[in-house]
């Protein structure tokens, strides 16, 4: 793989990896925590606040698997490329539509249980950054 591909790969790579920690790891649960947020209140921020992130992640997505389908990434680096990808499909394409009719029936007024799709989610995130993780420092090896 040549050094401008995997540079900018790696570069993205670990902006991803950084906004997915910071974010889902650290602001989502703590917005709950802050006085006088209401459940009403998160979701709607967290709705706006995932809706952005995920359409950056999707920018950051596309510029990954450019440059390394450009620079002819090896295995070890196409495959947790792709993988990333996929997760990242999963979330917005599978996950977040349930999660959002859920939070509009929430936001109506509807007392609900705790949802399995926020689940998923989590542990989409999870796979996602520990991937983002695994393909950074492949791609700092090439």
């Amino acid at each position: 793989m040549n050094a401008t591909s995997a540079g900018t790969a790696s570069a993205v790579t670990f902006v991803w990896l950084g906004m997915v920690l910071a974010i889902s790891f650290l602001e989502a649960p703590l917005k709950f925590r802050a006085p006088g947020v209401t459940i009403p209140v998160g979701l709607g921020i967290g709705r706006l606040v995932f809706r952005a992130l995920n359409a950056v992640e999707a920018v950051l997505a596309v510029v990954v698997l450019a440059s390394v389908a450009v620079g002819d990434g090896p295995t070890g680096v196409v495959v947790p490329a792709v993988a990333v990808a996929v997760l990242l499909l999963g979330q917005v394409a599978v996950v977040r539509p349930r999660l959002n009719r859920r939070s509009d029936r929430v936001l109506a007024g509807e007392e609900l249980p705790r949802s399995r799709s926020h689940l998923w989610y989590v542990a989409l995130e999870v796979l996602k950054a520990a991937t983002l993780a695994v393909l950074g420092v492949a791609l700092l090896t090439v």
